[in-house]
C-alpha cells in the first residue's frame, strides 16, 4: 500500500514537471517574439541607411552606421533639455496624479462615505463622455492661461477615470473596515489614517497607476503639440517628432528638385533614424518598469475585480 502511494505521488511529480517544462518552454517563445521586435528596431538603427535599402530589414546588418545617432544627437543640448523637461514633468505629475487618484478614490471606496454612489457615477460619467477638444483648448488657453507652460503638460492627465475606479476596486476589496474603525477609536484623525494605513497597504495598486501614469505623461506628445511654443520647453517625444517631420521635408520631391545644391542636406538618414527615435524615446521607460512589475500584477488584477 505504501509502495502504491510512493509511485502514485512520483508519477503526479513527474506529470508536474513536464508540465512546468512545457509552460518554460512556451513562455520563453513569448518572450523571445516580444524582445525580438525590439532587437530588430536597434539592429535598423545602426545599418547603414544605404545598406538598409538595399538589403531589407536584418537582425544582422551587412554594414553598421552610427549616423542616425549622430544626425539626431548633433544638438545634444536640445535633446537634453528635452529628456530635462519630460523627466520633470514625469515625475511630478506622477506623484501628483498617484496622491489626487487616492484621494479621490479612498473616499468612494468607503461603505460609511454618505455620497459615495454620487461621486463614483460623476468620475465615472467622465469615461464615456467628454466635452470636446475645442472646449478643452478654450479652458486650458483662455481662462487656465497655461499655454507655453510646463502645466499644460501636467494638469490634462493628472487623474484619470479609469484609475481611480481601479484604486476604488482594490481598497473596497482589500481594506478591511475594522482596521479603520479602530484608527478612529484611537483618535486618529482621517489623514492619519490615509497616510499611516491606507497608502502603506496599497503599495501593488500605487504602483500599477504609478506606471500607467509614467507611461501616459512620458509618450506624450499631443498635448505638447497642442500648448507649448516655446522650443526651451518641448519634451523629448515632441522633439522626435519635430525631427521626423524635418527628415520627411528634407526627403520630400518638393527639396530634392531644387537640384545639386540641396546634395548635401540629402544625405541624411531616413528609415534608421525613425528607429534610432524609437530606442531614445523608449529606452528609459523600458529601464524603470522592471522596478514596478512585482507590484504591477498583483495591483492590476486585484484592483480590477469587480466588488
Amino acid at each position: 500500500m505504501v509502495g502504491k502511494v510512493i509511485k502514485k505521488k512520483y508519477e503526479l511529480n513527474s506529470i508536474s514537471s513536464k508540465t512546468n517544462m512545457v509552460f518554460n518552454i512556451l513562455f520563453s517563445i513569448y518572450c523571445i517574439a516580444c524582445l525580438a521586435p525590439l532587437l530588430l528596431i536597434f539592429m535598423v538603427s545602426i545599418t547603414d541607411e544605404v545598406s538598409l535599402v538595399e538589403n531589407g530589414y536584418s537582425f544582422f546588418p551587412s554594414k553598421i552606421s552610427f549616423s542616425a545617432y549622430q544626425y539626431l544627437f548633433m544638438d545634444f543640448e536640445k535633446i537634453l533639455r528635452a529628456y530635462g523637461v519630460t523627466i520633470g514633468v514625469c515625475v511630478i505629475g506622477t506623484v501628483l496624479s498617484v496622491l489626487l487618484t487616492m484621494l479621490f478614490a479612498y473616499p468612494i471606496s468607503r461603505k460609511s462615505f454618505k455620497y459615495r454612489n454620487f461621486f463614483s457615477f460623476y468620475i465615472f460619467f467622465t469615461m464615456l463622455f467628454q466635452g470636446g477638444l475645442v472646449p478643452w483648448y478654450i479652458l486650458y488657453t483662455r481662462y487656465l492661461r497655461l499655454e507655453d507652460s510646463l502645466l499644460a503638460l501636467i494638469l490634462p492627465p493628472l487623474v484619470t477615470a479609469f484609475n481611480v475606479l481601479v484604486v476604488k476596486t482594490y481598497l473596497a476589496a482589500n481594506l478591511p473596515e475594522a482596521i479603520l474603525e479602530s484608527a478612529r477609536i484611537d483618535g486618529a484623525s482621517e489623514f492619519r489614517i490615509f497616510f499611516s494605513i491606507v497608502i502603506p497597504l496599497s503599495v501593488p495598486v500605487i504602483a500599477t497607476i504609478g506606471l500607467f501614469s509614467v507611461l501616459a505623461y512620458w509618450n506624450d506628445w499631443y498635448l505638447c503639440l497642442l500648448y507649448i511654443r516655446s522650443p526651451k520647453n518641448y519634451n523629448i517625444q515632441y522633439s522626435m517628432y519635430q525631427a521626423l517631420r524635418s527628415i520627411e521635408f528634407l526627403t520630400s520631391s518638393n527639396v530634392a528638385s531644387l537640384g545639386n545644391t540641396s546634395s548635401e542636406l540629402l544625405k541624411v538618414p531616413g528609415e534608421t533614424l525613425r528607429m534610432a527615435m524609437a530606442i531614445i524615446g523608449i529606452g528609459p521607460i523600458v529601464f524603470a518598469y522592471p522596478f514596478f512589475q512585482k507590484y504591477f500584477i498583483k495591483g492590476l488584477t486585484i484592483g480590477a475585480v469587480k466588488g
